[in-house]
């Protein structure tokens, strides 16, 4: 695993590509080594994938320890922690001395860093992307491979090679197995979502640059793979340092950090040490794994960009994503989706529910989807309220459709449970040891982590359903008694 974006960016993410270097070939400005394509396996195991040219297997200590070697040689100072196997994670910072809470660890220069400023190896390959304003990520991307491709001729050769051939990731994952064993969550559309998006940006990039300098840019190098491989590396590595500015960055030897459910640290540039640091909410002793945040994620989300869940009930922020849907049978149908569509929101939308609740714009689209006729002028209000795009009152109450919203909340609700319900029962509890996965066949593999996400999103949903069968049922016995205490007065009076 790697180092998260800790800031909630939305990042992209796909397959992995396979490579075996043949040679160098000259171009007329750079040189980048041939490469020839093989079939791709799309496999955690270190048996059924192809090499790279460049990269190690990701629980590679040799790669590592060598990467280390070479920053101290750069100018990172000596560390308090060294890089070791661990239980979580393939590889992970161990603490080699006694830690203190509270205590700025890493410090890792500004030179060690890469950044959309950074210098290229093949300088007319970054001032091409750069006079057709590449954005950061698709920038940083290229700058990889036009990094990588260059071997031990590039300055970045020790920390490519430490670099993982494969991240882990679930959008690795085939179509049919998405599909097979992720049908239930709401998480597989978004994998899907990523996979659409590099793949878009890639060919948008080779349409409008990569076929127009093709000597900087040959497509034995700069191809769907490549491109995909290294989106997989910032997705899982890139991080946002507030202090410089809010620039995204890869930051060498931090990327080894594991990710804690209970620790609440981050990365960010230190201007009194001009380093790269974080700062420990815990002490460590000498042999403990040393963690740090990759942001407040739901099992789901480090299961799409990471390839790990974290055990049932460990992660407080952990949510899922609960679908409403307006019925096409509504009368005012056509009219309330317009309205969705003003504020950014459509006729199936997802909100996410936590063990502690849902959020109000959930309860706003409830009340719009509900809504008769006759509560026309609150469809906007409501639509506005739904959206978390707009500053509108959200904490609306609307008592005459209550329980009708709450109803409709439950059903749907009730409605992603058979889902659930439908493969966990399918699929048996397996209980394996998912935190090494290389001891696994790929399917045992990806089953596993399936049971893992869709056991901890049931338990939500169980718990969202507890309590809104409980809200309607005192609801409804409130009505029962006031419809009794009504019926009395009546038979009083007659």
């Amino acid at each position: 695993m790697g180092m998260a974006e800790a800031s909630r960016m939305t990042l992209y993410s796909t397959l992995v590509p396979c490579f075996s270097p043949k040679g160098y070939v000259a171009h007329r400005h750079c040189h980048h080594p041939v490469s020839r394509k093989h079939q791709i396996h799309c496999s955690v195991s270190t048996q059924q994938q192809s090499p790279l040219a460049w990269g190690c297997e990701i629980d590679s200590l040799e790669n590592a320890s060598a990467l280390q070697r070479w920053l101290s040689e750069c100018g990172l100072p000596p560390q308090k922690m060294g890089i070791e196997r661990v239980d979580v994670g393939e590889r992970g910072l161990v603490a080699l001395k006694n830690i203190r809470k509270g205590e700025k660890l890493l410090f890792v220069p500004p030179s060690l860093v890469i950044t959309s400023n950074s210098e290229w190896s093949c300088s007319e390959a970054g001032e091409v992307l750069k006079r057709n304003s590449v954005p950061d990520w698709p920038l940083l991307a290229t700058y990889l491979i036009s990094e990588a491709s260059l071997l031990g001729s590039s300055r970045w050769s020790n920390y490519i090679s430490a670099l993982p051939r494969q991240p882990y990731s679930l959008l690795y994952w085939t179509q049919a197995e998405l599909d097979r064993y992720l049908e239930a969550s709401q998480i597989r559309e978004r994998a899907i979502e990523r996979i659409n998006n590099v793949i878009g940006t890639y060919n948008d990039l080779r349409l409008r640059i990569f076929s127009k300098y093709p000597d900087l840019f040959p497509d034995e190098v700069f191809n769907i793979e490549s491109f995909k491989w290294s989106f997989g590396i910032l997705f899982s590595r890139l991080v946002r340092l507030p202090s410089m500015d809010g620039h995204v960055a890869l930051v060498p030897w931090a990327d080894m950090l594991n990710h804690s459910c209970d620790v609440e640290t981050f990365l960010d540039y230190d201007k009194t040490s001009k380093g790269i640091v974080f700062t420990t909410d815990r002490p460590y002793q000498p042999g403990e794994q040393v963690f740090i945040s990759y942001g407040t994620k739901s099992n789901g989300e480090l299961l799409l960009s990471y390839g790990f869940v974290p055990k049932e009930g460990a992660n407080p922020t952990d949510s899922v994503e609960l679908s409403l849907s307006l019925k096409k049978s509504d009368a005012c149908y056509n009219e309330k989706l317009e309205l969705l569509k003003k504020y950014g929101l459509s006729a199936s939308q997802c909100f996410p529910i936590q063990i502690t609740g849902w959020p109000l714009e959930l309860m706003a689209y409830a009340y719009l989807s509900v809504s008769p006729s006759s509560m026309r002028g609150k469809f906007e209000e409501m639509a506005a309220a739904a959206s978390n795009n707009t500053t509108t009152k959200k904490d609306l109450r609307y008592p005459e459709i209550e329980e009708q919203a709450l109803q409709f909340i439950l059903d749907s609700c009730e409605s992603s449970l058979s889902k659930y319900n439908k493969f966990l029962q399918a699929s048996g509890s397996l209980d394996l040891d998912v935190t090494s996965p290389k001891q696994l066949n790929r399917r045992l593999f990806l089953k596993q982590l399936a049971v893992d996400l869709c056991t901890s999103e049931q338990r939500i949903l169980f718990r969202a359903q507890y309590i809104l069968r409980r809200k309607l049922r005192d609801m409804r016995a409130g009505e029962l008694r006031a419809l009794k205490l009504f019926n009395g007065f009546q038979n009083l009076f007659q």
